[in-house]
């Protein structure tokens, strides 16, 4: 098993409530496309769109040290990988519903939704994104620094 499998099966053993859908085939979406400096720092899973009562569309999800990177595999063939470098990061929102909770990440180019986590999981994953971004951000400013 790949580092982002066992970190979304630690996930989902931690988070019960969560909605999720073959995260061993996600997983491998990211882990084929992990560089070879690259290494994994939190992975989970949840549902890319803004419906809550859809749970057909699982994604992996995995912040390593260089992006952010989104997987997910079709049901037939193909699949998708998304991947946000810290430079194209603007915000992000945690909303927290009756039942379950989400995360919209706002990019430069997309807005992109995840629904149907654990209510009880926004807190650890807004704290692993919040550091990785406060993080690498301060590097982008140190190198424009430098360039003037």
């Amino acid at each position: 098993m790949g580092v982002v499998y066992n970190q979304i099966k630690e996930f989902k053993k931690k988070y019960r409530g969560s909605i999720m859908w073959r995260v061993k085939k996600h997983s491998k979406v990211i882990e084929k496309h992990l560089n070879p400096e690259e290494k994994v720092l939190f992975a989970f899973a949840g549902q890319i769109n803004d419906n809550p009562l859809n749970a057909h569309d699982t994604a992996a999800i995995a912040i390593t040290n260089k992006r952010i990177m989104i997987g997910q595999k079709n049901l037939l063939f193909g699949y998708t990988l998304n991947t946000i470098t810290p430079d194209l990061f603007n915000d992000m929102q945690v909303y927290a519903g009756l039942f379950w909770g989400k995360i919209t990440i706002d990019t430069a180019k997309e807005i992109i939704i995840i629904t149907n986590l654990s209510k009880k999981s926004l807190t650890e994953i807004e704290t692993n994104f919040s550091e990785y971004m406060l993080k690498e951000k301060q590097k982008y400013v140190q190198s424009e620094k430098t360039k003037i």
